[in-house]
C-alpha cells in the first residue's frame, strides 16, 4: 500500500543550522496496517508524516502508495490518497463555516464539481448518518459554526472529515496530545472504531507509550531521523513501555530523556 524507499531530508545544507532529518527511511506498509510512531522530539516523526503528505519534498528516496509514484506530486495531488488530522484541534476545518458546510467541503474534495446545490437532502441525510456515528451529538448541531466546538469535537470532526472520501492512507498527527485526558480517550475510542470499520492503512505518530503499544498491529520508534525499532504484531502483544523503554537503551546506548513523551 505505501512504499517508503531510502528516503532522507536534510534541512539547511551547507549552513551552521545544517540539521539531518531523515536518514535513508525504509518502510512498507501493508493495506488495513494500523502503525503506531513513537519517539523523542526531533526524531523526525513530523518530517517523516510531511513528506509523506507532500508539505516536503524528499532530498533521496522514493514513494509509491498503491504503486503509484508520488514522491514528486504536491501536496492538493496527493490528497485523493491520504487524510490526515493534525495536533492542533484548529487545524483541519474552518472555524468561521458550519460543521455542514466543512462536512461538504470535504466530502468534494479532489472531485470533479460543477453547478448546483452543494447539500442536497440525500447528502444530508448522510452526513448525519456519518455523525451520529461519532456518538457526541454533532448531527444534531448542523447549523452551528465549527470554531463553536471543543477541541475534542473538532478533533472528532477533523477526524471523519479525513476520512470521507476513503483514503488508501491515514496519517495522524498526534491528534490526541493537545486534548484533556477524558476527550483524549475518547478520541482515541473513536479513531480504532473508524479505523477497524474502514480497514483503512494507518500511520499513527504519538508521544504516549502505552497508546503506541496498545493500538495498532505494529510500532516504530524513531531516533535521529532513522527507525531504530520496528515490531510487529507477535512481539507487540506481549510488548510494555518498560521492554520498550529497555530496547531503546539497548539500541542507542543512552536512556529515553524527553519531557514530551507521556509512559503511560
Amino acid at each position: 500500500m505505501l512504499q517508503i524507499n531510502q528516503v532522507s531530508k536534510l534541512f539547511n545544507p551547507g549552513t551552521p543550522d545544517e540539521k539531518i532529518a531523515l536518514v535513508g527511511i525504509q518502510l512498507h506498509l501493508k493495506p488495513a496496517d494500523f502503525v503506531t510512531v513513537i519517539g523523542s522530539n526531533g526524531a523526525g516523526k513530523s518530517t517523516l508524516m510531511n513528506i509523506i503528505s507532500g508539505v516536503m519534498r524528499p532530498d533521496t528516496g522514493t514513494l509509491h502508495i498503491e504503486g503509484a509514484a508520488v514522491g514528486s506530486l504536491p501536496e492538493f495531488k496527493r490528497s485523493q490518497w491520504i487524510g490526515r488530522v493534525f495536533q492542533d484541534p484548529m487545524a483541519g476545518t474552518a472555524p468561521n463555516m458550519t460543521i455542514e458546510e466543512n462536512l461538504a467541503m470535504a466530502f468534494y474534495r479532489g472531485k470533479v464539481r460543477g453547478f448546483g446545490l452543494g447539500v442536497n437532502a440525500a447528502k444530508r441525510r448522510m452526513f448525519k448518518e456519518q455523525v451520529a456515528r461519532l456518538g457526541i451529538g454533532l448531527e444534531n448541531r448542523f447549523g452551528a459554526k465549527v470554531g463553536t466546538l471543543s477541541g475534542g469535537e473538532r478533533q472528532a470532526l477533523s477526524l471523519l472529515m479525513s476520512t470521507f472520501t476513503s483514503p488508501k492512507i491515514l496519517l495522524l498527527d498526534e491528534h490526541t496530545a493537545a486534548l484533556d485526558p477524558a476527550r483524549a480517550e475518547l478520541i482515541t475510542q473513536i479513531t480504532q472504531d473508524i479505523v477497524r470499520e474502514m480497514k483503512l492503512t494507518t500511520l499513527m505518530v504519538t508521544h504516549n507509550m502505552e497508546q503506541a503499544i496498545r493500538l495498532g498491529n505494529r510500532l516504530i520508534m524513531m531516533d535521529k531521523g532513522r527507525i531504530i525499532l520496528d515490531i510487529d504484531e507477535t512481539r507487540k502483544k506481549d510488548l510494555t513501555v518498560e521492554r520498550l523503554l529497555g530496547e531503546f537503551e539497548q539500541i542507542s546506548g543512552k536512556k529515553l530523556a524527553d519531557d514530551r513523551i507521556v509512559l503511560g
